[in-house]
């Protein structure tokens, strides 16, 4: 059981891995890329009228994270040169996070004691998706490359709280049979958004504003990708691997 669980979500790693790089590199990568030349408050900025022009000029590069957080670091911090390096890396991270969300969903399915199947794997990507990804951006949405942003701790604990939450309250709605733990389900969901994430110090970028949207739509789409194809591959195959045993 436990190899059959390894393999599957290892092979849909894979499949997921070239899925999602590919759609980063004709819809995220190019935003980045195109805020990244707005940092540090250059000519260009200026130019282009965008908000917040006098703010950064000295400023550090910003790293984006996947929760939709930015960390400004010193220039001599190591970091991967543009071009074959940078997208070599990004492949390698894809990999990493498409086996570990199709072996978290197969975990999951797996301690349901339910059939797993490709229909199975689907629906609990789409919950995870939900979960861990759509709900929370809506406190912290995906931010670009100079996006000013609150505490780094402040932010990360509001965002565990926030998908250990909404996840708790997906699976209270989904498996529970008594009104009562659907209506906890949906409070839980609704709990995070009423405290409300941690707000940044400043809403002033130094890129055009309408960036900002686009990259979150599309980081959007790429987690919905992300999460879909993981588990609509990872019970596809255990269901194969599992019938050849």
């Amino acid at each position: 059981m436990f190899k059959t669980i390894v393999f599957s979500a290892f092979g849909a790693g894979l499949l997921v891995c070239l899925a999602v790089s590919a759609l980063q590199f004709v819809t995220t990568a190019p935003l980045i890329l195109h805020a990244e030349e707005f940092e540090g408050g250059g000519g260009e900025a200026h130019d282009h009228g965008a908000a917040g022009e006098g703010i950064g000029t000295d400023a550090s590069p910003v790293e984006v994270h996947e929760d939709g957080g930015a960390y400004v670091h010193d220039e001599e911090e190591w970091a991967p040169s543009d071009g074959f390096e940078r997208a070599a890396y990004t492949v390698l991270a894809n990999l990493v996070i498409a086996f570990a969300v199709s072996l978290m969903l197969l975990g999951g399915m797996a301690l349901t004691g339910n059939p797993i199947d490709a229909r199975s794997g689907f629906l609990w990507g789409v919950a995870g998706f939900a979960a861990l990804s759509l709900l929370p951006s809506l406190g912290l949405p995906p931010e670009l490359p100079g996006t000013p942003a609150a505490d780094i701790i402040s932010r990360q604990v509001w965002w565990l709280g926030a998908a250990a939450a909404s996840a708790i309250g997906i699976a209270l709605i989904a498996f529970s049979r008594h009104w009562l733990a659907k209506a906890a389900g949906v409070a839980l969901l609704v709990a995070p958004h009423f405290i409300g994430a941690p707000v940044p110090p400043s809403h002033d970028v130094t890129y055009p504003g309408a960036l900002a949207g686009e990259f979150v739509v599309a980081s959007l789409i790429v987690s919905a990708l992300l999460w879909s194809l993981s588990g609509l591959t990872a019970g596809w195959l255990h269901q194969r691997l599992s019938r050849a045993e």
